[in-house]
């Protein structure tokens, strides 16, 4: 006869077996606790959307949710390990400044399931990369800057000149080309993820300068441009609300893919190392154009027809946004 002492027994062996099995990354039971730590406050556009992913699947009921946010540079390690001995199954974070910190961590915790934003390769067995593959929408909203333009002049302000800014600008520039081979450009780096006022002041410089639209690839821009009188394109969120009369439309970026993708693995025991930047994607729904809105009856049909069009020939396939991780250099004078 089995008792309810042997039922028990059989769980608990069951419950070893899996989590050792293969040295795979531990099976959380039931919710799954998750950590996030962030370099930056969480109302940065690029985190923001991370958290709000995580946040959605805590509202689910699958996963259990903490994090941090402002981390310094020579913290991260610090909290990465801490989060892992409390027993928190899937940790998320930006590895970008601390690579070879978080690369440690996770090599010491072989059990914990680690997706790291990161300029870097995947490191077997359990530490995966993700990043904002954001470049077809941001192509769309090339284009229609390239159609609005009166100037030919747009300025173009970025955090830092590495890959994951620098291929978006890259097709930024591409898809305004596309449109108006005219075009020319200013390129700014303030040397900070979250810097508003330098941000705008870096704005302001391109619009005494001729520029008529502000690539908003940091906070502050769309300020300048509101303040100006000038219109501005947003990135990886929609800033339209708050700025109704100043952002055209945005490249937006969703998390929600890639952290849905990687939690289902976490809970299947399947979790391994491996690049989930693909997921942002627009065929993955990981990134899209934002709706025109306020701007639906400003920008001219014809503009959003060929926006369109390029739109549904990067969907089926047919059209390809080239990815260049070169530092993007201006042309405008």
């Amino acid at each position: 006869m089995v008792t309810r002492r042997g039922w028990l027994r059989a769980g608990l062996l069951a419950a070893i077996v899996l989590a050792g099995v293969s040295g795979a990354p531990a099976v959380a039971q039931n919710k799954l606790k998750v950590a996030a730590i962030y370099t930056v406050p969480i109302e940065q556009q690029w985190v923001s959307r991370i958290h709000k992913a995580l946040n959605a699947a805590k509202d689910r009921g699958e996963i259990e949710y903490v994090f941090s946010e402002k981390v310094a540079n020579a913290d991260y390690e610090r909290v990465m390990r801490e989060y892992a001995e409390k027993g928190n199954t899937l940790i998320v974070g930006e590895s970008f400044a601390v690579e070879a910190a978080a690369r440690k961590v996770a090599k010491d915790y072989p059990k914990v399931s680690f997706l790291m934003g990161s300029s870097g390769k995947p490191q077997a067995p359990n530490f995966s990369v993700f990043d904002n593959y954001i470049q077809e929408p941001a192509y769309l909203t090339g284009m229609v800057a390239g159609g609005m333009t009166k100037s030919n002049k747009i300025g173009m302000v970025g955090g830092y000149p590495i890959p994951e800014v620098n291929r978006l600008m890259h097709a930024f520039m591409a898809g305004a080309k596309e449109v108006n081979p005219k075009v020319q450009f200013y390129v700014t780096f303030i040397g900070s993820w979250f810097d508003p006022p330098k941000a705008k002041e870096a704005a302001f410089a391109m619009v005494e300068k001729g520029a008529d639209i502000l690539y908003a690839e940091r906070f502050g821009v769309s300020d300048a441009a509101k303040e100006k009188g000038k219109l501005a394109i947003g990135n990886v969120i929609d800033t339209q609300p708050q700025y109704p009369d100043t952002v055209v439309s945005s490249a937006l970026w969703n998390m929600e893919p890639t952290i849905e993708r990687a939690i289902k693995a976490v809970k299947s025991g399947s979790f391994k190392a491996e690049d989930y930047g693909p997921y942002s994607m627009m065929k993955y729904k990981g990134s899209e154009l934002s709706p025109y809105g306020t701007f639906d009856a400003k920008v001219p049909k014809e503009l959003k027809d060929k926006v369109a069009a390029k739109e549904k020939a990067i969907l089926e396939g047919k059209f390809v946004v080239k990815i260049d991780d070169r530092e993007p250099k201006g042309t405008a004078k």
